[in-house]
């Protein structure tokens, strides 16, 4: 498949506005989500998929706190992490050309670029964990299996090993 079927096959997510809802906080809610991207309602895992699917579409980022947002409410919740890890990436093309489509672990898919950008973080004991921003505060940490698919696409780019997505360049090594 080549850069532009690819990026045709997107399904564009269905979101709610949250960030132009301001709601007063009520509180807090016991919703934890886990640093495998599980969400937990009272320390019970959350089964139902569409229900887990629901929430992450009420899902922002308020400075360093995680909020389900509605028109009338604001509840805090906990994350372990990040509230998403991306588990999958489809790749089409080649160097500068080549596009990087992930999908995370909700369902939504997501074109690396300069408005999804690519960063290297800390996750644990391992240094230099590439994170995928999904949303505006909202990142992924890209899956094990993810990873190592891009590895096998990475190429170096002024002394830096790393990946194309949409002519922007990211690092997957720590910068010199």
């Amino acid at each position: 498949m080549n850069p532009a079927e690819l990026l045709r096959s997107i399904r564009a997510p269905d979101l709610p506005p949250v960030h132009l809802w301001n709601p007063p906080l009520c509180g807090e809610i016991d919703i934890r989500i886990g640093t495998d991207g599980e969400w937990f309602h009272s320390g019970t895992p959350i089964r139902r998929a569409a229900m887990v699917r629901l929430f992450s579409t009420l899902l922002r980022r308020d400075g360093e706190d995680y909020y389900l947002v509605t028109p009338v409410e604001k509840l805090r919740i906990a994350v372990d992490d990040v509230p998403f890890i991306a588990v999958g990436v489809e790749v089409a093309g080649d160097g500068r050309d080549q596009v990087l489509v992930f999908t995370t672990n909700v369902g939504e898919q997501v074109v690396a670029g300069s408005e999804h950008p690519l960063r290297l973080g800390r996750y644990g004991s391992d240094a230099h964990v590439p994170y995928l921003e999904v949303r505006v505060g909202l990142w992924a940490r890209v899956g094990r299996a993810a990873y190592y698919h891009l590895v096998e696409r990475a190429g170096e780019h002024r002394g830096v090993n790393g990946v194309w997505s949409q002519g922007e360049f990211f690092a997957l090594d720590a910068r010199p």
